[in-house]
């Protein structure tokens, strides 16, 4: 049974999952919600997601939702099936490594960055001014995690030293944020401007780009 992704092609969380399903050669199908008023439907949320969202995914009688928690669930079951591609190490020790860089991700980068993207582009897009206080402190918290990412990055072309499950669960956003005129923010730091090419450039996401871009969030 083909896998089916639930969510909207144009929301960068359900990007992580494509990028996933695409990086480990995963066929899948994308069910899309007819409405916003789907997600709070009691059927919605007694099968599907029980906080009203998106993405969500069933893998034959397996259902799972939050895109972190079905990367990993992918990358444990099905990596290495269709290509050679791995995201989490079978190693204990470099798998612990990447889920440290999850967290640093979920921790530091994310939180910042959706509170510069918030008002960049979710107030303007509901037709109100974006408090520029609040994207500069947005910007001042990411530009001190990207000067302990430049740091970490010396001499390495990925986080953990290979590509993996943290430095793809880094990319949609980034790419929003890049969209919206921020990228000197990832620019102006040389390892990061490299690993920012390394995660951005390959293959599976340019596919992403090219097939969900009329419908992308920016």
């Amino acid at each position: 049974m083909t896998i089916q992704v639930y969510g909207n092609p144009g929301s960068p969380f359900s990007h992580i999952v494509y990028y996933a399903l695409k990086e480990l050669g995963l066929s899948y199908e994308i069910i899309q919600p007819s409405n916003s008023e789907e997600y709070k439907t009691p059927e919605y949320l007694a099968t599907k997601h029980p906080f009203g969202k998106t993405p969500y995914l069933d893998d034959g009688e397996f259902h799972i939702y939050e895109s972190r928690a079905i990367t990993r669930y992918l990358a444990n079951k099905y990596q290495g099936t269709k290509n050679s591609t791995i995201l989490i190490p079978s190693d204990v020790q470099k798998a612990a490594l990447v889920e440290q860089f999850i967290s640093v991700e979920i921790s530091y980068y994310t939180e910042p960055l959706v509170k510069i993207l918030r008002q960049l582009i979710v107030m303007k897009r509901q037709g109100n001014e974006p408090d520029l206080k609040i994207v500069d402190e947005g910007r001042e918290e990411l530009g001190k995690t990207l000067d302990v990412y430049e740091k970490l990055l010396e001499g390495k072309d990925y986080l953990t030293g290979e590509f993996s499950l943290a430095d793809l669960h880094h990319v949609p956003l980034t790419s929003v944020a890049f969209s919206a005129g921020e990228g000197d923010l990832w620019n102006k730091r040389p390892n990061v401007s490299r690993w920012w090419k390394n995660i951005s450039e390959r293959e599976s996401w340019k596919n992403i780009v090219t097939e969900y871009k009329s419908e992308n969030t920016q």
